[in-house]
């Protein structure tokens, strides 16, 4: 099981234990609700409430011979409380406190991932800041484009983390509802109020109408904004992976100092976390899919969903969990090789600097075409042939006469790839001191 590689608070999250634990407050709730309303003495409830427990071990034992988990729960904490047990279930069905308990724990994952997302923001944050006027190649189709700056990635890593957190919170709103509503969802048997009051006291919002189970257009939306999440994750760490290549090596995962890279290569150093992070995303978009086919139910309430929940749900939240402890790390112990990154903006020979030199000549009347064509000729020149682009455009003499010497150095600088850098940071609220 994937559980047991995770972190224990999420792991615990899903456990069995929580599950049966949530159950029983969701069923002394229910209770307490209906001695309100005078359905249930209140001494019943005060039996119920102080000798109300289960056994997991037991619960097994009996729903190995029942076949049905609630019915086990149940049974056994009937054996714990007595005669009074017969209060509890009142009017209620077992999608009642499935639905509301699975609500509960997806509502509090979401808590611990959203507190993950907040320390993998901060660390982004603290990186963009750090180099922000760091210069790397800007590549576009793998291709060198332009020069811009390390920080300038990791600002727009930091933004797409906020949206992150933004989806999530929202999902954990929708998926906060519960509903004590009875066999079909009509209350036939049960009071709106008792509804209200569990969901009161657990932190819930009780669902506008069910079916007896709560509709799964809500799950689905949780555990797709989980795959959206992953993704974001995906997109990060095969960015590191690309940088990360013996041909580019602009930065590199943490490499532990007893750390093995290969089993057969004593040289490697291989981005295994991302590699890992990567690869384990595709498992959380796969588990979307499965979160929207249950959606569509017979008569909108059937059991086809209640199999598969059990893996998505808990495999989603818990490979999310780590993913995010992994990747934090990543982001915190990243190795940035300034120098490289600098050497491989050099590596074209001053070809970044193209555009620049069309705007030039464009400010000096041309049309664009044929300020295009002047440059792209000298730039072909200096792919081909492995030439310095620079000298060659000041011994063309169609571009000298158009621009001076002086006016040409101001063309081949970098300042213009940084002088926007605080800007953009500011408008990202990454304050910074210029």
């Amino acid at each position: 099981m994937i559980a047991r590689y995770t972190l224990p608070e999420m792991g615990a999250m899903w456990s069995e234990e929580t599950k049966l634990n949530n159950w029983l407050k969701i069923e002394i709730a229910a209770c307490e609700g209906w001695a309100k309303l005078g359905k249930i003495p209140k001494e019943s409830v005060e039996n119920i409430k102080q000798k109300a427990n289960f056994e997991v071990k037991r619960v097994k034992e009996i729903e190995a011979e029942v076949h049905h988990d609630v019915i086990a729960f149940l049974t056994n904490v009937a054996e714990y409380v007595g005669e009074d047990s017969k209060y509890i279930h009142l009017g209620m069905t077992s999608s009642d406190i499935l639905d509301t308990g699975i609500a509960m724990q997806m509502r509090d994952s979401a808590d611990l991932i959203l507190d993950k997302l907040e320390k993998l923001k901060s660390k982004l944050e603290q990186q963009a800041i750090k180099h922000k006027y760091t210069m790397i190649i800007g590549r576009t189709h793998g291709v060198h484009g332009e020069p811009t700056t390390f920080g300038l990635k990791m600002a727009l890593w930091y933004t797409e983390i906020e949206r992150s957190i933004e989806r999530l919170n929202n999902a954990k709103q929708v998926i906060s509802y519960g509903a004590i509503s009875g066999a079909v969802g009509n209350f036939a048997h049960l009071d709106p109020r008792v509804e209200e009051y569990v969901c009161e006291n657990l932190g819930l919002t009780p669902c506008k109408v069910s079916t007896q189970i709560i509709q799964r257009d809500r799950h689905a939306e949780y555990v797709s904004t989980l795959a959206i999440v992953a993704s974001t994750l995906e997109k990060m760490a095969t960015e590191i992976r690309n940088l990360q290549r013996t041909d580019i090596l602009e930065v590199e995962e943490p490499f532990a100092k007893k750390q093995k890279g290969s089993s057969a290569m004593p040289h490697k150093r291989n981005p295994m976390i991302s590699e890992r992070v990567a690869g384990l995303a595709r498992v959380i978009r796969g588990n979307a899919i499965a979160a929207m086919e249950n959606v569509a139910l017979w008569h909108e309430r059937d059991l086809t969903h209640s199999s598969v929940e059990r893996i998505i749900i808990p495999d989603s939240c818990i490979l999310l969990d780590y993913m995010l402890d992994k990747f934090i790390n990543v982001v915190a112990g990243l190795v940035v090789y300034e120098d490289n990154m600098l050497d491989n903006i050099n590596n074209t020979r001053g070809l970044v600097f193209s555009q620049q030199l069309m705007l030039a000549l464009v400010d000096k009347g041309l049309l664009r075409e044929e300020a295009y064509e002047l440059v792209q000729r000298n730039a072909m020149k200096s792919w081909t042939g492995k030439l310095d682009f620079k000298a060659l455009v000041q011994n063309d003499e169609d571009i000298a006469k158009l621009i001076s010497k002086d006016e040409l150095e101001k063309v081949f600088d970098f300042n213009i790839y940084t002088e926007k850098v605080d800007f953009i940071l500011d408008r990202c609220d990454l304050k910074t001191d210029n």
